[in-house]
């Protein structure tokens, strides 16, 4: 399967479809000129720079709707969640200013104590 992704006046992605693997290499242009807009390849195995399967990394991360394709990068960023995250530049994912804990509980940011909670 190659996946793409629609990206509205801002490169904000609107809509990520699944092709067959015959459009990988020519989606881009192919769906712009069936559906107009500009639209970009993504990889379904590729989060935080890292492609899961071991092959090459692909975009940074799998767009979803809503994320941000950033030209100068040429990576996907999703929303960041919360004001006093920051955005990791190897992953193009967003970090808290604190480490969540690692002790198989689950936690929630609170971003008035700038803390993570036990949910």
């Amino acid at each position: 399967m190659a996946h793409f992704a629609q990206l509205d006046e801002n490169n904000v992605v609107v809509q990520v479809i699944a092709v067959g693997d015959e459009y990988e290499q020519t989606g881009e242009q192919l769906y712009a000129e069936i559906a107009g807009g500009v639209w970009k390849r993504t990889s379904y195995n590729t989060s935080g720079g890292v492609h899961m399967g071991g092959g090459t990394p692909f975009r940074k991360n799998y767009a979803g709707v809503g994320f941000t394709y950033d030209e100068q990068r040429d990576a996907f960023i999703p929303p960041q969640p919360f004001a006093s995250w920051v955005l990791d530049e190897q992953s193009c994912q967003w970090k808290a200013p604190i480490d969540q804990p690692v002790d198989w509980q689950n936690y929630v940011w609170n971003e008035t104590t700038q803390t993570w909670v036990n949910a």
